[in-house]
This record gives C-alpha cells, structure tokens and sequence, in this order.
C-alpha cells in the first residue's frame, strides 16, 4: 500500500471517528436543546350585562301621602299644572320607552273627558294596535353622557273644560273625582344585530312580561 492511500485512510477514519463523536454528543444533550418560540400575553373577554333604566316623576300638584297621589282643584276654563316625565338614564340601551295613559270618572254617566283635556308632548306616537288603552311610544338612542328627559303633556299642563257647570262639579261625590294615571315602560329597540322590533310587538312582550 503506498502512503498517499495510508494518508486517505487514516483521514477517513478520521472523519468518521468525528461524525460519531458529534452524534454522541448529540444524542447526550439534544434533550436540552430548546426550539424557538414565542408566547404573547391573555386577551382576556368579559361580557358584561347591558340595561335599561328609566323613572317616571311629577313635581306639580299637592302630593296626597295617604292615597299616593296628586291633588288639583278644578276650575272651568283653567288649567293646571301637571308635569309627568320619563326618564332615560345614561348608559341605557337604544330602547323604546312608552307611555300607557290611564283616565277614570266615578260619576254615573260622565267620563274623564267630560270634565278635563290635554295633549301629548311633541314626539310621542299613538299606539294604535293597542285597543284597551291609551298608549304612546317613542325611540330612545343610547346615551353615555347624560340621562334623557321626555315631557309627557305639552306645556305640562291638562285644562279643565269651560262647558263643566256647577251641576256637574256636584255630581262628583267621595272618591268620584276624575283622575289620570300614567305608567312608563322602557324595552330593547334591536332584536338582533340588524333587525328592531315594531312598536306592537315590542308592546306585546312588555304586556307578557308584566302579566
């Protein structure tokens, strides 16, 4: 054997001896060895409750603590104060607000209308679905800086009738007197991300939810 093939051996063994060497090596160690990765940091969601909030108050009138009520004194041809409001709070949800307006007479053959009359404030619609009673409506947007008043009476005023004659101011006996009863009721306006209830079916459920 010359000694130019003695070399080429001797550096293939070499080589040989260093690639078992490094998978040795490897072998021993390649449990520690760490890929590379990244994390990022929680995005953590919270769904929190929405709401509706609304307050029906008056100011006008000599409130009555034994009977919960305003008291007025009629006069034919004048008119009275009476300032019902709803109230939208901030941070409510676009809703619809509406107003059931109930009028009563205990005199035998008279009705509220005989005896008083108002108007509705600017912006309430009538809802004419709704047969058994006086019920108006109207669409709130949301708001998160400020709570929302709504009138309900224009100029908060009703008007005693100038054709109520004496006879029929002694017609009115104990717990006769005609009086006006107002309820406030606020609902969600959307049904889903692009659909709204109408007014009538938004009013049904109020009445389902309230039975």
């Amino acid at each position: 054997m010359t000694q130019n093939n003695k070399n080429n051996q001797n550096k293939k063994k070499t080589v040989a001896l260093l690639l078992a060497l490094l998978l040795l090596v490897g072998s021993v160690i390649g449990g520690t060895l760490a890929w590379l990765t990244d994390k990022t940091g929680a995005v953590k969601n919270t769904f929190t409750t929405a709401g509706i909030e609304i307050t029906l108050t008056e100011t006008k009138g000599t409130y009555d603590e034994t009977d919960e009520d305003y008291k007025f004194s009629m006069i034919p041809g004048f008119s009275l104060e009476k300032d019902p409001k709803v109230t939208v709070l901030k941070g409510s949800e676009q809703c619809y607000v509406f107003v059931k307006i109930e009028k009563a007479c205990g005199v035998t053959g008279k009705t509220f209308d005989d005896y008083l009359t108002f108007d509705l404030a600017a912006g309430w619609t009538k809802l004419t679905e709704e047969t058994t009673a006086d019920v108006y409506f109207r669409v709130v947007d949301k708001s998160t800086t400020a709570d929302q008043p709504f009138s309900v009476l224009l100029n908060d005023k009703v008007t005693v009738k100038g054709t109520v004659t004496n006879e029929m101011m002694e017609a009115i006996g104990e717990d006769e007197e005609p009086t006006l009863t107002f309820t406030a009721y606020a609902i969600q306006y959307m049904k889903n991300e692009s659909e709204n209830f109408t007014a009538s079916e938004a009013w049904t459920n109020i009445k389902s939810a309230d039975n």
